[in-house]
């Protein structure tokens, strides 16, 4: 890629893990849609000395933009502009038309604050108000405004660097005036027209996808321009593909191997998830659930869309045996026959949840997610899922999955989202 972009998210308290980052990951969309690389993305205190070596660090990389986010407000910590400005050699300026207009901002949504016009309140707004020497301010969607710092070539040359606030709905606000400043536009003039496409497989291993991907190198050329990245989620295999717009020809080579080695087991080439799979498979009919050792976290990604209550029913969280036949109708004795978990339960329970709560589809999951209660029989990681279709037999199965008691919940979660999808889209 001709551009290349560094990122520092600043704030101890996102150093030490008490609020989790968000906007790295959503700078790097942002920037990946413009064309630009996204080479690092660093996190530091609030000190300093580090946030002037992550600056220099990526300096020294040779990127062409740096965006940082937090650290501008009015308090003590707040020292990402000044620390901007001596990595730079700028001196800070007031500008007064941005100290009343930020003065204007606490009046309209702060009218009782105190001391407006003088005292602590008037030097925290004169502290936003200052800018480095030859930086655009941006206007601020909060109190704090944003600078845009143009590059500086030379013996140790600096790139564009944009200051933007650290609460991502104010950041996220800015970043239209961030990416159309003089600076930044000229910056963005050089990147290049970029695609990023996603296959989404169930069932693959990283080890098949590699060895796939080696034979393709021998068969496709210029495969090696194409920057493809693999990541296993939640037992999905996700392979995203960024390259230039005139490479699209050989990422369609490239599509055309995946589906003669691995199409049965890939199920988006488009980057839609199984959640969207799913709603294209429901057409219409309403699912519910009854879950056991899932302890309701398919119910919860089904209804973590908006919409979802187009298509969802409801769902029981039968954890306990009489849970499971007082509130699905699951005989007693079918569980002291065959046990709770066993096909013949989670079968019933998927009729007894379709039938009670009145929708067309229904999923069950009933097993061990430990780390106690497995035998030599059922193992830790044992789970059977039931999909009851109206007008069908029910379907049944069992999978045994690994790792921890987290592992296991969200494997399973995973797996009943494909096992409705494979059923609904059998016929």
């Amino acid at each position: 890629m001709s551009v290349r972009a560094g990122i520092v998210v600043t704030g101890t308290e996102v150093l030490t893990g008490r609020i989790a980052d968000q906007n790295g990951p959503w700078l790097s969309r942002q920037l990946l849609t413009l064309g630009v690389d996204v080479a690092h993305i660093t996190i530091c205190g609030d000190r300093p000395a580090d946030l002037i070596a992550q600056l220099r660090f990526l300096a020294d990389q040779g990127v062409d933009l740096i965006v940082t986010s937090g650290g501008l407000g009015p308090t003590a910590d707040d020292l990402t502009v000044a620390t901007v400005a001596e990595f730079c050699h700028r001196d800070l300026l007031l500008d007064p038309e941005l100290e009343e207009h930020i003065a204007g901002v606490i009046r309209r949504y702060r009218p009782d604050t105190p001391d407006l016009d003088k005292g602590p309140t008037r030097t925290g707004i004169r502290k936003q108000a200052r800018v480095p020497t030859g930086a655009t301010a941006l206007p601020p969607t909060g109190t704090a405004p944003g600078v845009v710092i143009p590059a500086v070539a030379g013996d140790r040359p600096v790139p564009t660097i944009v200051v933007l606030p650290g609460p991502p709905g104010e950041l996220q606000a800015m970043w239209p005036s961030a990416i159309t400043s003089p600076a930044v536009a000229e910056v963005l003039t050089r990147a290049d027209d970029m695609q990023q496409e996603t296959v989404r497989a169930y069932g693959l291993h990283e080890a098949q996808l590699a060895e796939t991907l080696r034979r393709a190198e021998a068969e496709i050329a210029g495969l090696d321009r194409l920057e493809i990245t693999t990541c296993l989620r939640h037992g999905e295999l996700d392979m995203v593909t960024r390259f230039a717009s005139g490479d699209a020809d050989v990422y369609r080579r490239l599509l055309d191997v995946l589906a003669e080695h691995h199409g049965h087991k890939i199920f988006s080439t488009d980057g839609s998830t199984i959640d969207d799979r799913l709603i294209d498979a429901l057409d219409g009919r309403l699912i519910a659930t009854a879950e056991s050792c899932t302890g309701g976290l398919i119910a919860a990604r089904l209804t973590a869309r908006p919409g979802s209550s187009a298509y969802v029913m409801g769902g029981v969280v039968s954890y306990s045996n009489d849970a499971k036949s007082d509130l699905i109708d699951v005989p007693a004795e079918m569980i002291a026959t065959h046990g709770a978990v066993s096909e013949q339960v989670a079968a019933a329970m998927a009729e007894g949840a379709r039938r009670r709560l009145g929708a067309d589809v229904a999923v069950s999951t009933t097993g061990i997610a430990g780390p106690d209660g497995g035998t030599e029989t059922k193992p830790v990681g044992t789970v059977c899922f039931g999909v009851a279709i109206d007008g069908r037999p029910t379907y049944t199965v069992t999978r045994r999955f690994p790792g921890d008691r987290e592992r296991v919940r969200t494997l399973t979660t995973t797996a009943a989202l494909h096992l409705v999808v494979a059923q609904l889209e059998r016929g």
